[in-house]
């Protein structure tokens, strides 16, 4: 060991604005209704890969619709406002995993269950094999109950506009200081490019 770094010092983690399905429990709760559609990715010089968000498929460019690598096609997507409990921030969270949103689909058409803002959720990811998609998700619904106020106040003082996911914008910036940003990153594609990154980390 040397004294570079103080003893015991770890990086602290960066949070992130977009909740990540970790291996294990991940629980929160729903605060908004979902906005659906397509995602792919593109290579965009510069600014790296970036993500591309359509409402209906009937948008999908039909280059994307017929490529041959899967991993280039549209998925469809749902994305929501969360409350992570794990991390006590705002998120948004986007599911692309199918057996998950059939899951959260059942329990919204269940009258006993309804709508998922009614009540806590977790998703069990769990590893099955070494390969990186060998992975199974069962999602688990929370006896119905009152949102802690705490969140309740914490949700209103971030707006969240998760419209802005089809434009390519920050939902979590408010329309003025997103076209700020704009004109401050335009001639400047390395912040750019870290901006990106950043905000879909």
């Amino acid at each position: 060991m040397t004294d570079f770094l103080p003893e015991g010092y770890q990086t602290p983690e960066v949070q992130s604005n977009y909740m990540t399905l970790e291996d294990g429990e991940n629980s929160f709760r729903i605060l908004s209704s979902a906005i659906v559609g397509y995602e792919w990715w593109t290579e965009n010089g510069e600014e790296g890969r970036k993500p591309v968000r359509v409402r209906t498929a009937n948008e999908v460019p039909e280059a994307v619709r017929n490529a041959s690598d899967n991993r280039q096609k549209a998925r469809h997507f749902w994305a929501f406002t969360v409350y992570n409990y794990k991390t006590q921030t705002i998120q948004i969270l986007e599911l692309k995993q199918q057996t998950v949103m059939r899951a959260i689909e059942a329990l919204v058409k269940n009258p006993k269950w309804g709508n998922p803002k009614n009540y806590d959720l977790i998703i069990e990811r769990v590893k099955t094999g070494n390969r990186d998609w060998d992975v199974e998700y069962n999602v688990i619904p929370e006896p119905p109950s009152k949102l802690d106020e705490g969140i309740v106040e914490l949700a209103k003082s971030i707006p969240v506009r998760l419209e802005a996911l089809y434009n390519g914008e920050d939902p979590f910036a408010a329309p003025e200081e997103e076209e700020a940003h704009a004109k401050r990153y335009a001639n400047n594609p390395e912040r750019t490019a870290y901006r990106r990154v950043r905000a879909n980390s």
